[in-house]
């Protein structure tokens, strides 16, 4: 009955060293107020000069999807007051960004790959911040962030659930990674999000009343954002009320967005082009020469990954979303002889899973490197060690145990059987204790073979040699 419409704003904290108008330090986690410059609290008298790398870093995003770049931009003045906007005004585009329409396609599931539009990125300063925690009955002003350089990336409306919504910011927040232009890290500011959220009757054309969520700053509090926001506008309009356009808040705590003000519209923040700065002029051959040094972007890899590795397209996607995570896959392959599914399957599965358990998602924190993971893998394909024993080695090199695989081996006594005859003898106790599994397999259940083969992987504490337990198995059985 119903259909979600959502776009997203995600303002991403470019990392140059300085401020986009003023040589003030850009460095995270300083005391307040001790990197906010006279040009940054605008003060009479000083003049904003642009930073040519805010610029340039703003050109690789738009090249990196596939956007026009805007030849010719203007920076105007947006006027509103906040206690932590010090000029009373900020210094953004609006009419002529930098960069204009683009795309960028997002994989929603291991069979849907959908293209979300991009209208617009335009440059402008960040404003400070306010800090509530310590101050009883009172906010203090933190301007450090003032003046620190933005490129708000604005979306198309083309999302149609909160899962679309997550997936299409970690796509960003992938490509602005590996374009270099900024850490991405939401919990330090590095990167926040918008939602434009509406609810419309589905095969509607026209757009229902939006309210928009201001500055959510995690994948996991943008979806379940979305989704309050979601049941409250379907609750509101099932109720025969309507939908006022506001700007909103997400509470966590309570899992509900509230109201914090209606929305502003463009003509109510006055723009006009700024009096101090030139319009951003940009040549053809600035652009080719940022073209010619940009690095492999997530697509180009995903799809060298399968053709190159013969990966699955869902594996691929997940290994080059984050650039760090790509590199540990490609080292551990080069160190594994070319392994390349059974490092994946390593990775994706008993690495990441280890990383989600202690709350570490960053492939950067892996106590395991990737020349300890290819060698466990290195060992599983020589026969070295089982399936069952590689998972005790990967615990052990996880917990520090032991730094290489072999040491683990020798340490912890996990040296494989390998010895024939007590292999076989093995095997004869176990056909001959199983007479009715052994009439199954003879009679036609292949299936049963397995039976046999976990029997001894047990009694031989995973140590026997799988390749060998099934070679004399097949005899044995054959009988």
């Amino acid at each position: 009955m119903w259909e979600t419409v959502i776009g997203l704003e995600i303002h991403v904290q470019l990392n140059t060293n300085s401020k986009i108008f003023s040589g003030s330090d850009t460095t995270f986690g300083a005391e307040p107020n001790t990197q906010a410059s006279l040009i940054d609290l605008g003060m009479p008298g000083v003049l904003p000069v642009l930073n040519k790398e805010a610029v340039n870093m703003a050109i690789r995003f738009g090249l990196g999807v596939d956007a026009e770049i805007g030849r010719k931009s203007v920076f105007a003045r947006k006027n509103y007051f906040y206690p932590d906007l010090p000029k009373g005004y900020q210094i953004s585009q609006f009419e002529l960004p930098i960069v204009g329409k683009g795309h960028l396609d997002i994989t929603i599931d291991k069979d849907t790959v959908k293209r979300i539009g991009i209208t617009r990125a335009h440059l402008e300063e960040d404003a400070g911040k306010s800090l509530h925690e310590d101050f009883a009955g009172m906010s203090g002003i933190d301007l450090n962030r003032a003046g620190t350089p933005l490129l708000e990336i604005v979306s198309e409306p083309d999302m149609r659930s909160a899962k679309e919504a997550v997936a299409y910011v970690k796509a960003i927040h992938s490509i602005i990674r590996y374009l270099g232009i900024s850490d991405g890290n939401m919990a330090e500011g590095s990167m926040r999000c918008d939602c434009n959220v509406s609810i419309r009757y589905k095969g509607e054309e026209k757009f229902g009343t939006r309210r928009e969520i201001k500055n959510v700053n995690s994948f996991k509090f943008i979806e379940k954002a979305i989704n309050a926001e979601i049941a409250w506008q379907i609750d509101e309009l099932e109720s025969g009320r309507s939908i006022v356009q506001s700007t909103v808040l997400y509470d966590p705590a309570k899992n509900e967005t509230r109201a914090m003000r209606s929305k502003e519209e463009a003509n109510d923040y006055r723009y006009f082009p700024d009096p101090d700065l030139l319009p951003v002029v940009i040549s053809d051959t600035q652009i080719e020469e940022i073209r010619a040094n940009l690095p492999e972007l997530p697509a180009a890899k995903k799809t060298r990954f399968i053709d190159q590795y013969s990966l699955p397209e869902y594996d691929a996607s997940i290994l080059v979303a984050d650039k760090h995570l790509a590199d540990y896959f490609e080292r551990t392959v080069s160190s594994a002889n070319g392994h390349a599914k059974l490092a994946a399957n390593w990775i994706l599965g008993d690495l990441l899973g280890a990383l989600n358990r202690v709350g570490a998602l960053d492939i950067t924190q892996s106590p395991i490197s990737a020349n300890q993971l290819a060698g466990l893998i290195l060992a599983i394909q020589s026969g070295e060690t089982s399936g069952k024993i590689a998972k005790v080695i990967f615990d052990a090199l996880w917990n520090g145990r032991g730094s290489t695989v072999q040491e683990i081996i020798e340490n912890e006594g996990l040296k494989p059987v390998t010895d024939s005859g007590a292999i076989e003898a093995m095997l004869k106790e176990i056909v001959d204790s199983s007479p009715a599994q052994v009439a199954e397999y003879r009679g036609g259940k292949e299936k049963v073979f397995g039976y046999f083969v976990g029997e001894a992987m047990k009694r031989s504490k995973g140590k026997a040699n799988p390749a060998q337990v099934n070679e004399l198995l097949k005899k044995l059985l054959a009988g």
